[in-house]
């Protein structure tokens, strides 16, 4: 943080600082607006750019929004006149580290450029301590510490080299794939292909061509004969998506591919012999399927040999800081951006929702926030509506799903007398008031729902 591009069109003001910033060690540069600036951010390179606000042509607000266009990193400081302090506050709202009011003394400006020097350095050990950290949390491509994942990165481990079959369950958006990708990346097969189908995307009249392949002829649009996954998955693994979509008609011939290592390529007579890991994936609950009628008991059994079973994001909430800083890094780096932080109140947030769509919906909300975020923070504002709702008792009520007027009456009343109660700090008489119902009536609800304390 020793170099610093001193801008300001007065060239007494350019000077002045020069000959102080040199005095305490500094590498100084200086121009006289913001077009010359922008030439020599290129060629002097600096860590430090203070600048004038208000200048002509160019002023200090353009020069910081052309800087940050450019992705440049240098962090910004600017100086305001007395009549300019708002264009100084609406400065540092646009990525400004600090600002220091015209006329200054020469201590103010050495403090700002120490604790820019400071703020840089902790900066630069808090990236470090994060990637260290993430570095120690990651297993293949998954992001985890929590013990339930551990546990499942152990297993990973022990059975990668088994050619036995494995079932990977879970909610939408836990990571399956990134299991199966674990296990094939763990196994003597790594150096082979990974081949994944997801069987519910696939419609049920193209499915079979897909598995298994076609000769020439087998079907109307059969014009020349096709490889199956199943053959290009041959000596690697194959990823069996959503598994609990496959129509029983099929189920029949995974499981025979499966017991006899062989397939049948549709309009052929013969069988080819395969060397396929088979992994499968589904969201559903398959021995209820199986009592359901929906999907064979025999098939399921052979697939089920080894079952990893990944619990939701809101079951291990100490892994969502750590994906949290692992996808603004890599948005910041894929998309261009430099959003380094969030608030505490927006982590707090992050933290106690309940991330029905697990890993993915954590991912898109963070990319959301980072794309409409107008600082380097991310503040609760930026985050979407859905997380504030989702913690609101009486939304929280509104959504359980029960339908007696009465049940959910009383316990919309018991929250906002609590509070009434919490606002007023015990006031039972302005509470009353608040609720717009009499002092008396208050006293027998606070009695029925057995208030005693403001929580």
């Amino acid at each position: 943080m020793r170099r610093v591009l001193v801008v300001d069109d007065e060239e007494n003001i350019r000077l002045v600082l020069k000959t102080l910033l040199k005095r305490h060690g500094y590498e100084v540069e200086t121009a006289d607006g913001g077009e010359s600036a922008l030439a020599l951010v290129d060629s002097f390179g600096p860590d430090v750019i203070l600048t004038d606000v208000r200048m002509p042509k160019i002023s200090g607000l353009d020069l910081l929004a052309t800087l940050k266009a450019k992705q440049n990193t240098a962090t910004v400081i600017v100086m305001s006149a007395y009549g300019s302090i708002d264009l100084a506050i609406e400065a540092m709202k646009a990525g400004a580290y600090d600002y220091v009011g015209k006329p200054f003394k020469p201590d103010e400006i050495v403090l700002a450029l120490r604790k820019a020097e400071e703020r840089e350095t902790l900066r630069r050990e808090n990236k470090v301590l994060k990637e260290q950290i993430q570095k120690e949390n990651q297993f293949e491509s998954i992001l985890a510490k929590s013990a339930s994942m551990t546990l499942i990165f152990r297993t990973i481990t022990k059975i990668a080299d088994y050619k036995t079959t494995v079932l990977v369950q879970g909610e939408s958006g836990v990571g399956k794939e990134l299991v199966a990708r674990a296990l094939h990346a763990r196994s003597t097969r790594k150096d082979q292909a990974f081949v994944t189908v997801n069987c519910g995307a696939i419609p049920e009249n193209l499915l079979e061509s897909e598995l298994f392949g076609h000769k020439k002829g087998a079907f109307t649009d059969a014009n020349a004969d096709r490889r199956g996954l199943f053959e290009e998955a041959d000596r690697g693994t194959l990823f069996l998506d959503e598994i609990g979509e496959l129509p029983l008609s099929l189920q029949v011939k995974i499981l025979r591919a499966l017991q006899e290592e062989t397939i049948r390529k549709l309009g052929d007579s013969k069988d080819i012999k395969i060397d396929v890991r088979i992994i499968t994936a589904t969201h559903r609950d398959l021995a209820a399927e199986v009592k359901a009628g929906r999907f064979r008991e025999d098939l399921f059994y052979r697939i089920n040999v080894l079952p990893i079973v990944i619990p939701p994001l809101r079951a291990r909430k100490e892994d969502v800081n750590l994906l949290v800083d692992h996808f603004l890094v890599r948005n910041n780096a894929r998309l261009g951006m430099q959003r380094n932080a969030i608030t505490p109140e927006a982590r707090k947030l992050l933290l106690e929702y309940a991330w029905p769509g697990n890993v993915r919906e954590l991912e898109n909300t963070i990319e959301r926030a980072m794309v409409l975020c107008e600082s380097d923070t991310i503040g609760v504002v930026d985050l979407p509506d859905r997380l504030r709702e989702a913690l609101d008792p009486i939304h929280a009520q509104l959504a359980s799903g029960e339908m007696s007027i009465k049940k959910t009456s009383a316990a919309i009343e018991e929250i906002l007398i609590r509070r009434a109660l919490v606002k007023t700090r015990g006031n039972r008489t302005r509470a009353a008031e608040l609720l717009e119902i009499s002092h008396r009536a208050l006293l027998y609800k606070i009695k029925d729902y057995r208030i005693t304390s403001l929580s």
